[in-house]
């Protein structure tokens, strides 16, 4: 099969879908692999390393995308890549689709093959592809909400972890997932009031247990959220339901009744957002002010951290690149239902049953489509 890996366009997105070592790898098994030049530039990966592992480098996006039979990246595909798009063929990276209706209908009308990151589970349910990028994120969103409580950002001038003599910030975190923790342990290190609200007991019952009372572990009800929200000066939003867009937990009237000065950071916002004043802002131009709250909404935050990312995303994304390309993508779906949890579109038919529902699109269960396809 043939790779191509091409470079990120996103708003300072400077991760790439394929390292030289995950290039190696791939070679093994006897594939080839184009890589757009200067497509791993960002996180100092020069066209030369890529030719030192095999790799052949090529001028631009479109011959990438001519030549391949598999495009593997990081973010989902921006307009110009999604025109380049044809029929058949495998694209392999985050999508998020639930709250991207333009993005949803060009790639049921490319007929590619479109699998994404977010949405495969492995045999316990986890999102395994999902969940390198959430450990970033959930630390990321704690160094982010400390900058934006400083007074020259519009906050409130409140350092979290306090000093001696001086209280710490209450920080806030919907969600007690991957990003949830991540951000829980960050706050806890950096010795801020830590709250963390979830539906799951079990999950409460885990981070209790690993807190050991150095954090907050309450159960979320409409009620909860109301209280810790408006009594915090940082609110984390770290929900997530796989696949559909995320909920509305905070509303704009508690967005209005919050401390003046005080933040929220929307680590959801791929998914939409769980705050309902939030809308994507790049790392240019990180944050907005509603109702005298910052708000930090950044729709790539790993991006910033791009080398960090990219190897982490690549020790998670390889096998499964490695499993399209050895069996083609109608075994290696076939064979693992977690894997094909991951199909979204197909062929032009919607195999992601909250996309389809967030858009009103007739759905098609992905082993159908499956065999329809053969």
């Amino acid at each position: 099969m043939i790779i191509g890996v091409p470079k990120e366009i996103k708003n300072h997105e400077y991760r790439v879908g394929m390292i030289p070592a995950s290039v190696r790898e791939v070679l093994s098994h006897g594939h080839q692999v184009f890589v757009e030049t200067n497509a791993g530039a960002g996180i100092g990966f020069s066209d030369d390393d890529y030719i030192a592992v095999g790799a052949s480098i090529l001028p631009t996006a479109a011959d990438v995308f001519t030549q391949a039979d598999m495009i593997v990246k990081v973010k989902e595909p921006q307009a110009v890549e999604r025109a380049m798009l044809r029929e058949g063929q495998i694209l392999f990276t985050y999508l998020h689709l639930a709250p991207d209706f333009p993005q949803t209908e060009e790639l049921i009308k490319s007929k590619a093959v479109c699998i994404a990151y977010e949405t495969v589970t492995d045999n316990m349910g986890r999102l395994p592809l999902l969940a390198p990028m959430s450990e970033v994120a959930g630390r990321m969103s704690i160094q982010a909400g400390a900058l934006v409580l400083e007074k020259s950002r519009g906050g409130s001038g409140l350092l979290l972890g306090g000093v001696p003599g001086v209280a710490p910030a209450k920080v806030v975190i919907l969600g007690g997932g991957v990003v949830g923790a991540n951000a829980a342990r960050m706050a806890i290190g950096l010795r801020a009031d830590v709250t963390i609200l979830d539906r799951n007991i079990d999950v409460l019952r885990h981070l209790d247990q690993e807190f050991q009372g150095r954090a907050n572990v309450v159960f979320s009800t409409e009620d909860a959220i109301e209280h810790h929200v408006l009594n915090a000066d940082l609110v984390i939003g770290a929900v997530l339901i796989p696949g559909a867009a995320a909920p509305k937990l905070v509303t704009e009237q508690h967005i209005k009744a919050m401390k003046p000065g005080s933040a929220v950071v929307d680590v959801a916002i791929d998914q939409g957002g769980c705050f309902a004043t939030s809308h994507p802002t790049t790392h240019a131009d990180p944050t907005f002010i509603v109702d005298d709250v910052v708000h930090y909404c950044v729709a790539n935050m790993p991006g910033a951290v791009a080398r960090t990312s990219t190897f982490a995303l690549n020790n998670a994304t390889l096998p499964y690149i490695i499993k399209l390309a050895n069996l083609g993508y109608q075994r290696a779906l076939s064979q693992d239902p977690g894997f094909l949890k991951g199909l979204n579109v197909i062929y032009g038919k919607v195999t992601c049953q909250q996309v389809a529902e967030n858009f009103n699109l007739d759905y098609v269960d992905p082993a159908r489509a499956l065999t329809m396809i053969s």
